[in-house]
């Protein structure tokens, strides 16, 4: 019933329908007075709809013949998505506004590119899975090169776009593949076809492409090229967002992918995932060191937890999931409070990204400073932080899987990790004092960001607020 259908896919109607009303209203006034009322608007939209997801059942319905389905493993995903994204928006709008380039058209790519994010996690069919894909990825070339006067972020965007061309052909190829040996673009076609009669060479290069498009978009080595490239080049804001809800949705879809569509052939698959996972941790944290650009930085820093998270996956398991969705939970808190502190770092009020400018920044802002320690300290996977906890998920996942090795490369590597983590603190507390260091204070909503993530750092040792019943819930219903 296409009735029925269409109030399975509500929450994405509502979003589409809102950004492309706020366009036809940007004809008719002066648009880019209307700039900061639209981010307000559009993260007030991201946040009522995360809730009313949240609120949406226990139940798994399927849209479309199947290629849309909304089950819990979809409804954390997107929860994630848009919480990340309302997130990224208000604490951006400061750092934008006072640079002269808040345009109107930034919070509705975003909700564009959000609408895309929820179609991907819900993906049933390799089609749908394609849309989901472009539409999210053709908005985030615009944001990557927002500022038409730097050519760093038109060179952002252009590196961003050759990489989305590259990745959507290999993706496109391996569907080809697929469909030619199955006959069918449904996840729960092709899981038949594998089933019945058996994995041919065909089906499993193309499922290698498949695997190949997919690790663009989560950044994993040898597929993250120009990643640091365009982290340092796009606008701070943009960075962050790159940072947070498009990781989700990507690592979510690959996810939905091995497991509706090649779940029944997991030891096929489990190498390639676990060989990305650890090319991914170690160029990751080794890369980081020499960095003198804390975006660049941050840009191998996610690299590196792309690694991990892939770990989770790896293991082929419900566990192995939760431990992926648990563990994204975390790095998407995590980073948020790191970019608003990033977004805050100024000097004579134009933004600064060099890593030598923390110098002795504890003494100026002793409790940014405080804040943004717990949060490397988490990043660094130090226990008894949250962040320690994440990591600790995959590592057990991968180890019950029988991936010890694959474990204990984890646990090397996040100790090679942690170096490039402390050497800021370093810089923060124990750094030359220097004439030219960071302007105190910054925006309240910066703060606040800061702030509510490093208290989460701490206070959520406790129990996870209750994230790793919710992960385990959603990950049986994708593998069930």
């Amino acid at each position: 019933m296409i009735g029925t259908d269409l109030s399975i896919i509500l929450p994405e109607i509502v979003l589409a329908v809102f950004a492309m009303l706020a366009l036809v209203v940007a004809v008719y006034t002066r648009k880019d007075a209307l700039a900061p009322v639209m981010v307000w608007a559009t993260a007030g939209i991201f946040v009522a709809l995360a809730l009313w997801i949240a609120g949406g059942g226990n139940t798994t319905k399927v849209a479309f013949g199947g290629s849309f389905i909304d089950d819990g493993f979809a409804r954390f995903a997107k929860v994630m998505i848009l919480v990340s994204a309302a997130a990224i928006l208000v604490m951006s709008q400061d750092f934008m506004a006072k640079r002269g380039f808040l345009r109107f058209e930034y919070p509705m790519l975003v909700a564009l590119s959000v609408v895309g994010m929820m179609v991907m996690v819900s993906a049933g069919d390799l089609m749908s899975l394609y849309m989901g894909l472009e539409l999210q990825s053709l908005a985030l070339y615009v944001v990557a090169s927002l500022r038409r006067d730097s050519v760093k972020s038109t060179e952002a965007g252009l590196k961003y776009f050759v990489l989305g061309a590259l990745s959507s052909g290999l993706l496109l190829y391996g569907a080809s593949l697929v469909y030619g040996y199955t006959g069918t673009t449904l996840f729960s076609g092709i899981i038949g076809a594998v089933e019945g009669e058996g994995v041919s060479v065909g089906l499993l290069f193309g499922l290698v492409f498949l695997m190949a498009g997919l690790a663009f978009k989560v950044s994993a080595v040898p597929f993250h090229m120009w990643t640091p490239d365009v982290y340092e080049g796009s606008p701070t804001p943009v960075t962050a967002f790159f940072a947070t809800a498009p990781k989700v949705a990507a690592m979510a879809l690959f996810a939905r992918l091995m497991f509706d569509a090649f779940g029944t052939i997991t030891e096929q698959w489990q190498q390639v995932i676990a060989f990305l996972s650890v090319l991914s941790m170690f160029l990751g944290a080794v890369a980081a060191i020499g960095q003198t650009n804390i975006k660049r930085l941050m840009a191998f820093s996610s690299i590196a937890h792309m690694g991990f998270a892939l770990m989770g996956l790896a293991a082929g398991t419900a566990l192995g999931v939760q431990a992926m969705l648990i563990y994204m939970a975390i790095y998407v808190t995590m980073n948020i409070g790191t970019f608003a502190f990033i977004l805050s770092m100024s000097r004579d009020g134009q933004p600064v990204t060099d890593i030598a400018s923390l110098n002795m920044y504890s003494k100026k802002e002793p409790g940014r400073a405080l804040a943004m320690l717990v949060l490397l300290f988490s990043l660094a996977g130090v226990p008894p932080l949250v962040g320690f906890f994440g990591k600790l998920y995959v590592l057990r996942a991968a180890y019950d899987a029988g991936l010890a090795w694959l474990a204990v490369a984890g646990v090397v590597a996040s100790v090679i990790g942690a170096f490039y983590y402390l050497r800021l603190v370093f810089f923060m507390y124990f750094g030359e004092e220097r004439d030219d260091g960071l302007d105190a204070g910054g925006s309240p909503i910066q703060w606040a960001f800061l702030m509510v993530s490093a208290v989460i750092m701490v206070a959520g040792v406790v129990n996870l607020f209750g994230i790793e019943g919710i992960a385990e819930a959603a990950a049986a219903t994708l593998l069930q």
